[in-house]
């Protein structure tokens, strides 16, 4: 295939983004959900006693002889439900805008990427958020939860629908710089190691690792918020709201930021950095290659059907 058929694959054919972002956000979130648990531990504001953790490996054989061997994958089933169809939208979103945007230009413009990432970012967060709520309270230490039906019914009984976006305002302060950050360091990068643009597994590797940790190091702090607002942690919303054993809750984005400065100080906000980066590097690596995979091979397994019906 050539350099130029690859990168002017038409952005008509949705179904090509829709089954390639599908795919794609199933297998990053499936295969890097361990360290997503741990992350989710070690951002912890009041941990328990027994859930202070000295490193991300520290923590994992912590959870992993105190709690069972499954532990960190407690929640996996719902996000391999969700992922699916937020990186469908995801992905196809941030064509449609790109080429919208962009026009049938392909050289390297990070407004058009940016503004193509915020589009994308405001679909997939709208399906991913309830998942996100669900799944970090499926990780916490101590999860009354006994799976994932029963953390949905308690939610909707205890706090009402709100509480499945109650994170969403912080979640999209969090990703819009995320994922602008994120698309316009991973078209630089591949634009840089590849200038030809066509399909390089490694090209796709090296450029979403890099675009994963300069992303993920920045919007740490939100991230962090986010976390305090879908996990509620007892410990820390008992303090904040001075209302111990009373239905207390962290509400909003400045509420969190408060709540953080006044539990750990500056440093709170920078709760679990190194096990977000480990993170992010390899899960959009991943998703990036499977991505540019499957639109590769979905696309021309779409043409020679074409051709063949043609052909008939």
């Amino acid at each position: 295939m050539e350099d130029s058929e690859y990168e002017s694959l038409p952005t008509e054919k949705v179904t090509v983004h829709l089954a390639a972002g599908a795919l794609a956000g199933v297998m990053e979130h499936c295969v890097m959900y361990p360290v997503d648990c741990v992350k989710t531990r070690m951002q912890s504001l009041r941990p328990h006693p027994n859930a202070v953790y000295k490193s991300m490996h520290h923590a994992l054989t912590s959870m992993v002889k105190k709690e069972g061997l499954f532990t960190p994958l407690r929640g996996i089933n719902v996000v391999a439900l969700g992922a699916g169809p937020a990186h469908a939208l995801y992905f196809s979103t941030y064509e449609a805008a790109k080429k919208f945007i962009n026009g049938n230009q392909t050289v390297y413009n990070p407004v058009s990427h940016g503004l193509a990432g915020i589009c994308a970012t405001v679909f997939h967060d709208g399906a991913m958020n309830p998942i996100e709520v669900v799944k970090q309270r499926m990780q916490i230490y101590g999860s009354p939860y006994r799976g994932v039906l029963h953390c949905v019914r308690t939610i909707l009984r205890d706090e009402g629908f709100r509480a499945f976006y109650r994170s969403y305002t912080t979640q999209l302060s969090m990703n819009i710089p995320f994922q602008c950050l994120h698309f316009t360091v991973y078209e630089y990068a591949r634009e840089t190691l590849n200038p030809s643009r066509g399909y390089d597994p490694k090209t796709h590797v090296v450029a979403g690792a890099t675009a994963g940790a300069i992303a993920s190091a920045v919007t740490t702090p939100l991230d962090v918020a986010k976390t305090l607002l879908n996990t509620q942690e007892r410990g820390a919303v008992a303090i904040v709201g001075k209302q111990e054993g009373h239905a207390v809750y962290v509400s909003g984005m400045v509420t969190a930021f408060r709540s953080i400065y006044r539990l750990q100080g500056f440093s709170g906000y920078f709760q679990g950095l190194r096990a977000r980066v480990l993170y992010q590097m390899p899960s959009c690596a991943i998703c990036w290659s499977v991505y540019e995979f499957f639109k590769h091979f979905l696309h021309f397994t779409e043409t020679e059907a074409e051709y063949e019906l043609s052909a008939l």
